[in-house]
Parts: structure tokens; C-alpha cells; sequence
């Protein structure tokens, strides 16, 4: 049984929030602190939390089921973390293993990296999040698409622009060629 769907005054709305957390906070915090490091997990119970609030007409009313739901949402927010963690993990191994083929001359490699920075550093906060979603989130085009709440064929337009505009940003700087064919 749910709450009446957005029927409650934003008050009431207010107290039963406070009720969880005063109820489930600790206990949160203490099954996340066995699951993640410690600073990593009062930033899960917040998760937690604000997924509570936008979602207060789905978490249940009976006695106990809320704080099971406060726990699965927990349990996600860790896995999605996780998988988060890899994928960045993933990518910085891709990484390493790109510049390791660029021979010795690491000086070369380290200002090629710092033209992407500057250059990725330059596009619009929209481009950055189209790229990165890609890049290094891991995320296929379809995902990203449903990320960003639009059609497939606009995320690719919208992908391919993002991607002219980073190759323009770096324009004659000392990245190499073979790096620009790889965004």
C-alpha cells in the first residue's frame, strides 16, 4: 500500500520524510559503512534520502516495508556507484594502454593530454555531458538517449556535433591524428 499519490499537503509530505530518516537514518549508514568506505557512505544515505523524497508516494506505509524499501534503494545506489567506479577504472585502462602505444616519447603523450583537457574543458556543459556519457560512463546511444530523456537519432545528432566541435577545439594543437579518429 502507497500513499495517496501527491494527495498530501506538502507538510505531511515533510513529517513522513522526517519520520524515515529519523527512524532509518543510523541503521543506513551503518549497512553502507559495511559496504563502501566511510566517506563514501553518509554521500549513499543522502542518495538515499533525496530518492525517498522525489519518490514519497511509491516508498510503502506499512510498519517495516519502508525501511526495507530505504535499504534496496541503498543497495542500488552502491551498485550503481560501483559499476560507476568500474567503468571510469575501465576507462582509464584504455587509456594507459593508448598512450603506452604512442612509443616512449611520454612528454608528447602528456601534452596531448592536456590539449584534450583544455579542449574538452572549452565545450559547453550540454557537449561535455553528451561525450562523457560515451566516453566515460560507457553508456551505448540508446542508453544515453534514455539518460538524457530524448530520442536515439537526436542523442546521435546531438553526439556527432559534440564530437566536431571537441575535434575543433583541439584544432592544430599537438594531439595526434590517430587520437582525433578515435573521438
Amino acid at each position: 500500500m502507497t500513499m495517496n499519490r501527491g494527495r498530501d499537503s506538502p507538510e505531511l509530505r515533510e513529517q513522513r520524510l522526517r519520520a524515515l530518516h529519523a527512524d532509518a537514518f543510523d541503521d543506513l549508514l551503518r549497512f553502507t559503512e559495511r559496504r563502501v568506505p566511510a566517506s563514501e557512505a553518509p554521500d549513499v544515505v543522502s542518495t538515499v534520502f533525496l530518492t525517498a523524497w522525489r519518490r514519497l508516494d511509491d516508498v510503502p506505509t506499512e510498519p517495516g516495508a519502508a525501511r526495507a524499501w530505504l535499504f534496496a534503494v541503498a543497495r542500488n545506489t552502491m551498485a550503481n556507484q560501483s559499476r560507476s567506479w568500474l567503468r571510469r577504472r575501465a576507462l582509464d585502462v584504455r587509456l594507459a594502454y593508448h598512450w603506452s602505444e604512442a612509443g616512449p616519447d611520454e612528454a608528447g603523450a602528456t601534452a596531448d593530454r592536456v590539449d584534450l583537457a583544455r579542449a574538452f574543458r572549452s565545450l559547453s556543459a550540454a557537449d561535455r555531458e553528451v561525450l562523457a556519457l560515451v566516453a566515460f560512463d560507457g553508456l551505448t546511444a540508446d542508453q544515453a538517449a534514455q539518460v538524457l530523456n530524448c530520442r536515439r537519432s537526436t542523442f546521435a545528432m546531438r553526439l556527432t556535433r559534440a564530437r566536431q566541435r571537441l575535434r575543433t577545439a583541439l584544432g592544430d594543437s599537438a594531439v595526434t591524428s590517430s587520437l582525433k579518429d578515435h573521438i
